[in-house]
């Protein structure tokens, strides 16, 4: 167990690019404190720091966006995987809560991870990223696994933004908003009517945020745009949310079964206009992707 503490964000001398020759190295400055595990964090304080080492099959690699597979679940001696994984795992529960509060995550590329940007030998420092998805999924081997989608945020030659970054990889125009918490709320015309459609009032608690210039919500897709949900800009792909259930509804906190009833943190049912029809497979969807079976 690591007893060096926690440290977010870069750690002086070790620039991006940094070359380790061992994972060893990394830990008297906290870099990177595990010698075993993949993931340095806890769902108390959140997670610092991953390495990619090719440790899972699904793990998929684009240098800006990275769909990384959490921890567990693995046979130590073979290193298939030979059960599920839980959200439970410290290292699973340490990403969520970064993604929650925004945390950045140092990402290390070791040279056993199938790459183009990983090294021939030793370990190097990709940069931060940000934790910007997550969710479960059956995984190649067959069993449940975590997946977070993580996004860069540093300074190398793109010099892009998370958002830009997840706007070129999605191939979609959209306006961008930055919220408390990571997340790019794309204000489509088919958002808009479907807001105006609702009065601008939420699906869930029927609230409409005033403001000076009217009233305030949020389009929120039930399956998620771009990869690798590739979920539709599509009126029966959308919800009109208050920020509150939308950022709820994004984390899975809650999820709607298809005779609309809410499950999870948040109990009763969706409100549907009689002209708003919603798409059961994208209702699916979304109760999979956060555990709800």
């Amino acid at each position: 167990m690591a007893t060096r503490p926690i440290i977010f964000g870069e750690i002086q001398d070790i620039p991006e690019g940094h070359w380790f020759e061992g994972r060893k190295e990394m830990m008297p400055s906290s870099f990177h404190r595990n010698w075993g595990a993949g993931i340095d964090g806890n769902g108390t304080t959140g997670t610092s720091a991953i390495v990619l080492s090719g440790g899972y099959e699904d793990d998929e690699d684009n240098g800006e966006e990275i769909i990384y597979t959490g921890a567990g679940g693995n046979d130590p001696n073979t290193g298939k995987q030979i059960e599920d994984q839980s959200w439970s795992n410290r290292g699973n529960a340490g990403l969520r809560k970064s993604q929650d509060e925004g945390l950045p995550v140092r990402v290390i590329r070791g040279h056993t991870h199938k790459s183009p940007y990983s090294p021939e030998k030793g370990y190097t420092y990709g940069g931060l990223y940000s934790v910007v998805d997550s969710w479960e999924e059956i995984g190649k081997s067959g069993f449940k696994i975590c997946r977070f989608k993580l996004l860069y945020m540093g300074n190398n030659l793109l010099k892009r933004t998370p958002e830009q970054i997840e706007l070129k990889i999605t191939n979609k125009a959209a306006e961008r908003k930055t919220g408390a918490v990571l997340r790019v709320i794309r204000d489509t015309k088919v958002a808009h009517d479907i807001k105006k459609l609702y009065d601008f009032k939420c699906q869930v608690c029927q609230f409409a945020l005033p403001t000076k210039s009217g009233h305030y919500a949020e389009g929120a897709h039930i399956k998620p745009l771009g990869t690798p949900h590739n979920g539709h800009d599509s009126s029966d792909n959308l919800l009109c949310l208050c920020p509150n259930h939308h950022v709820m509804f994004d984390r899975g906190s809650f999820s709607i079964k298809d005779d609309l009833e809410l499950i999870g943190e948040v109990t009763g049912k969706l409100f549907l206009h009689p002209s708003h029809k919603l798409n059961n497979k994208n209702l699916k969807y979304h109760r999979e992707s956060h555990g709800y079976h």
